[in-house]
C-alpha cells in the first residue's frame, strides 16, 4: 500500500478541547475524511459517520486491542466493503498496522494503531512525509540542474 497524506497548512489544534471537534478538524487536515466531508449513513453529522466512529471508536479510544474488520462491520452495521475502504485510508498514513489475532481457536488479521499510541504511530507518519519531501527536494534540484545545462 503506498503512503498517501494532505498537508496543509495549519496552526496547532492545541487550544480545542473537545475531542469530537479536534479530530473532525485533523482528520480533514490529513485527508482521511474530505473536505466538506458529508456523511453517507444515517449520521446527521460528521461525528457519528462510520470513518469518524471508526478511527475515534475503535482504533483511537480501545487502541489497547486489534480489532477484525468483522467486528467493526457488525457493531456499526456497515458493509466489510466499507470499514475495509476507511482501514485501508488509515493504513496509507502509516497511522495503523496488521496484525495477527487469535479469535474463536482461528488466527484472524486484526488492525490496531501503531504501538498503542497514536503519538507514537505518528512518527512512522512524519518519517514518511520527510521521506516524500526528500525525494521532491532532489527532483526540483535535478530540474533545475537540467534547465542551467540547457543554457
Amino acid at each position: 500500500m503506498s503512503f498517501e497524506i494532505s498537508v496543509v497548512s495549519n496552526t496547532p489544534l492545541t487550544p480545542l478541547t473537545d475531542l469530537d471537534e479536534v479530530l473532525s478538524i485533523f482528520l480533514s487536515q490529513i485527508g482521511y475524511l474530505p473536505a466538506g466531508y458529508t456523511p453517507r449513513n444515517d449520521a446527521t453529522d460528521v461525528e457519528n459517520s462510520i470513518p469518524f466512529k471508526i478511527f475515534r471508536d475503535y482504533f483511537l479510544r480501545r487502541s489497547d486491542r486489534a480489532w477484525l474488520i468483522e467486528e467493526i462491520s457488525a457493531d456499526l452495521e456497515a458493509t466489510k466493503a466499507t470499514v475495509y475502504r476507511h482501514v485501508n485510508k488509515l493504513k496509507g498514513l502509516d497511522i495503523l498496522e496488521e496484525v495477527y489475532v487469535e479469535r474463536d481457536g482461528q488466527r484472524k488479521k486484526g488492525y490496531r494503531i501503531r504501538y498503542g499510541n497514536i503519538s507514537k504511530a505518528w512518527n512512522f507518519t512524519e518519517s514518511n512525509v520527510q521521506a516524500a519531501m526528500d525525494s521532491y527536494r532532489k527532483t526540483v534540484d535535478h530540474i533545475q540542474s537540467i534547465v542551467e545545462a540547457e543554457r
